[in-house]
Order: structure tokens, then sequence, then C-alpha cells
């Protein structure tokens, strides 16, 4: 039996895809991708509704690598959008030689994203993945030049589509065809081309902060404060923020809570001096319920050891002047 793979997001474009091709009689198996900028919820729960099989792949370590120094540069924030779709091919050609698959395929539509998805950059993309002549993008494929497996009759050509352009009419009257009635919006997802979050990061790459995985984990919640160039810190806003960064904390932060008043989980990630610690102290007391006091008193965790810092409320002039 014929195989094919899919490259697949969970969105809408990327289950018609499959039901466009799982209707010649081919057997479909989904990969989605996940690393701490994104994740595979979308694609698990859209998986489950068209009875997709999906393999969960975290690539972090490659997508790292790629982030840090992409080809052909970064789009309005952090998001290496072509170089990240070449690495998702690359990494779908060694999995369809891993299962014996005969192609892979991908909800892409031409024209639809005028940066990543024109003509000339599928072509890129699908050239430097390495298997330029096994990616069909079913959807627009009748616009694009057919590939090995049509050339080969594995798949009728004329049974694709030719869908172009950023309107989602044909989409949406494909999906009531198909009986696909729940589908998250476009875009979205990818932490990458979140405005705030790319700040965090840059300033992270910049201060040579990124010392494990954590510390990217860290970068989603919170308040991040750059209080010196090798020092920042990070003040909880809410309930969850405060439990996401109690369970992100390892041995060598220091930790810090109000004694006397609700307040904000504060962590200063991998311990800090003095200075900084103080300074921590009057984040801490600022984003609590004692803020108006004269004087509170905070708590300050490193490893067993626990210290008092007593502390008044940082001004707004300086929130604002450290706030990333």
């Amino acid at each position: 039996m014929i195989k094919a793979i899919a490259l697949f997001s969970g969105g809408l474009d990327s289950m018609l895809a499959v039901k466009v091709i799982s209707l010649q009689n081919i057997a479909v198996i989904g990969l989605a991708f996940e690393t701490p900028f994104f994740n595979a919820k979308k694609a698990q729960a859209a998986a489950r509704q068209i009875n997709l099989p999906l393999l969960v792949d975290n690539i972090t370590t490659e997508h790292l690598i790629m982030l840090k120094n992409p080809r052909y540069g970064y789009g309005k924030n952090i998001n290496p959008c072509i170089d990240c779709h070449t690495l998702m091919l690359n990494i779908a050609g060694k999995k369809m030689e891993e299962t014996g698959a005969d192609f892979i395929i991908t909800g892409e539509v031409l024209g639809q994203r005028p940066m990543s998805q024109g003509k000339q950059s599928l072509f890129v993309v699908a050239r430097n993945s390495g298997y330029a002549d096994y990616i069909l993008r079913p959807l627009s494929a009748k616009l694009l030049e057919p590939v090995k497996a049509e050339r080969e009759g594995k798949i009728d050509r004329t049974r694709l589509l030719a869908i172009s352009g950023r309107g989602r009419k044909e989409q949406i009257q494909l999906a009531a065809a198909y009986g696909i009635k729940d589908y998250a919006p476009p875009a979205g997802g990818c932490l990458l081309t979140d405005v705030m979050f790319t700040r965090r990061l840059r300033d992270l790459f910049a201060h040579n902060e990124d010392k494990n995985i954590r510390d990217y984990e860290l970068l989603k919640y919170g308040r991040h404060f750059r209080i010196s160039d090798n020092c920042k810190t990070i003040v909880g806003r809410n309930k969850s923020d405060n439990d996401a960064l109690q369970s992100l904390t390892e041995k060598g932060d220091n930790v810090l809570y109000m004694a006397d008043f609700p307040g904000p989980q504060v962590i200063v990630p991998y311990g800090g001096n003095e200075s900084v610690l103080q300074t921590a102290a009057s984040l801490c007391v600022r984003y609590s319920d004692a803020r108006n006091e004269l004087q509170a008193k905070v708590l300050c965790r490193k490893g067993e050891a626990l210290e008092e810092i007593f502390a008044t409320a940082a001004t707004n002039y300086d929130c604002e002047k450290w706030i990333i």
C-alpha cells in the first residue's frame, strides 16, 4: 500500500491535505513537532478528530541550532519561518525513509503567507530540505510542478487541488464537505511570533543566559527584569505564574517570597549577589499586598539556606527601567 507522511500542525489546511490524500486510498501518518516555542496539542486534538495516526517528535536541539543562525533570517520577530519549515521537512524526509513511506505532504497553500508561501519560497524550502521531489502540497498541487509520486502514478494529480491566496472560502467549503466541524483559527501557536516573548528571548541570547532548556521555559511566565548585565529577576503575576515558576526552580536559584503578606514568587535564576537580592526583594514587595508599607520582610531561599531581607517597594521608575 502507498504511504505518506503528513507534516501536521493541526490547522484546517493540514487536516484538509490529509483528507485529500487519504481519499485516494493512501495510508497517511501525521508528524507533529514540539520545542519550547510550540507544542503538539492542537495537532493531537485535530488528529483524533480525523482518525489520523500521529507521531510527535521533540526537535528542540536541532531547532535551537537553526534558530540562532537562520540562513534566511527572521520575520517580524524571531520567527525564521523559511529555515524552520526547511528543518521540519528535512526531518519529515528522514521519517519517510525510516517508515518506508512514499512521499511527504503538507497543508501549505500557495500565496497564503506572502513571505513563506510564495512559489519561490516553497521551492527554496523544498530544495534545501533535501527531499524536494518527495514534497507534495495537495491543496495547491495543480499550481505547482508535479513531484515524483505524481509522475510515477502513485497519486492521481487530477484529484488534487488548485487553491491559492489568503482567502479561506474554499477551505471552509471543503471542511463542510469532509465533515470537519471543529478546527482552530489560522496562525498562532508559535511563541517566536509573540512580541513580548521574543523581546525576552533576544535579551536571553544577548546575555548568553540560555544555559539549558529550562531557561526558555521561564520566558513564558511572570514579569522579567534585567537588573544587571549578568543577572535578571522574574516576578510571578498570579497563582498560575507562581506555580509554574516554582516548578521550574533549580538548586542554584534564589527564590524570594513575602514573609507576612500575600505576594509573588520571585526567582533569580542561578542566584545573585547581595545587591541583586536586595533589588529582587524590592520587586517582591512592589508586587505584593505590602507595597505601600514603609518596609517589609522578604524571605530568600537558596537550596536549604533561608535568610531574611528587609526591603521597600521598588519605584515605578525603576520597574520601567528594568523590565524586559
